[in-house]
């Protein structure tokens, strides 16, 4: 079918997509689907038409050959550095989180000094009024006098 549309024009004769369209003798030909590549013999790349007029077949498989090229470093790149970031993040912890500990920390000695203080303070009201009991015997019973 793609030769009846030789010695027309290429746009006509890649409207099938099975047909290939060659410059050199203006013909139109069943694309050979046995082998990926059409042969020279056939049709040289360089003359050679698929899918759209304006590009030649070797130049539309140099530019198939770098997007997909492109993508699949761009890919790789893009998994590499989320791999290396979620390593990072997990081996050494962030220091906003180590100021925090640190806060943490001091707070609590803070309080538990503040607590000793206060214990301290309240044994001396204690002894003052006498209320302070006996360490030995601390369950004695309160005396009147």
């Amino acid at each position: 079918a793609c030769s009846e549309f030789s010695q027309r024009s290429c746009e006509e004769c890649l409207k099938n997509v099975s047909c290939l369209w060659c410059y050199t003798n203006n013909t139109c030909i069943d694309y050979p689907v046995r082998s990926i590549l059409p042969p020279s013999s056939l049709c040289g790349l360089s003359n050679a038409r698929w899918g759209v007029c304006w590009i030649n077949f070797e130049d539309l498989i140099i530019a198939v050959a770098v997007i997909a090229g492109l993508i699949l470093v761009s890919v790789t790149v893009c998994c590499c550095y989320c791999c290396y970031c979620r390593k990072r993040s997990r081996s050494t912890p962030d220091e906003e989180e180590e100021q925090l500990a640190r806060k943490r920390e001091e707070r609590r000695l803070q309080s538990l000094q503040r607590k000793h203080e206060r214990k301290l303070k309240h044994d001396e009201i204690r002894k003052k009024y006498g209320l302070l009991q006996d360490s030995d015997n601390p369950y004695s019973r309160f005396e009147n006098e």
